[in-house]
């Protein structure tokens, strides 16, 4: 138990932390949100905690897939954010982000890539 509160701790810790840069610092938030932490985090906790270098090689290899849907949901909400308001831009994006993701989905299947569960 006081495992898995440390891990939360530390990740929290991290996530609180650039946020509060986020406020002084547009770029220098954005440079950190950009930065994989908490993929990097997850391969670190998944290796402390002994599991199998396939799992964690599988573990990059997926959220690489998994990213390239989602990155137009930060195009398209800086354009919504100033017309809709943040929630319905957010959510909007949201909706567009599950699209991308399930069309991308079906794309990369065709060639050997099975991104569904």
């Amino acid at each position: 138990m006081a495992w898995i509160l440390t891990k939360y701790l530390i990740t929290a810790a991290i996530i609180v932390a650039v946020s509060e840069l986020a406020k002084r610092s547009d770029k220098l938030g954005a440079l950190l949100v950009a930065l994989p932490m908490v993929t990097i985090l997850a391969m670190i906790w998944l290796y402390v905690e002994q599991q199998p270098n396939e799992k964690i090689a599988n573990h990059a290899w997926y959220t690489f897939w998994y990213v390239v849907p989602t990155l137009p949901m930060f195009l398209l909400f800086p354009m919504l954010i100033n017309k809709f308001g943040f929630w319905p831009a957010l959510g909007l994006s949201a909706v567009v982000t599950v699209g991308c993701f399930w069309l991308f989905a079906w794309v990369v299947k065709m060639f050997g890539i099975d991104l569904l569960p």
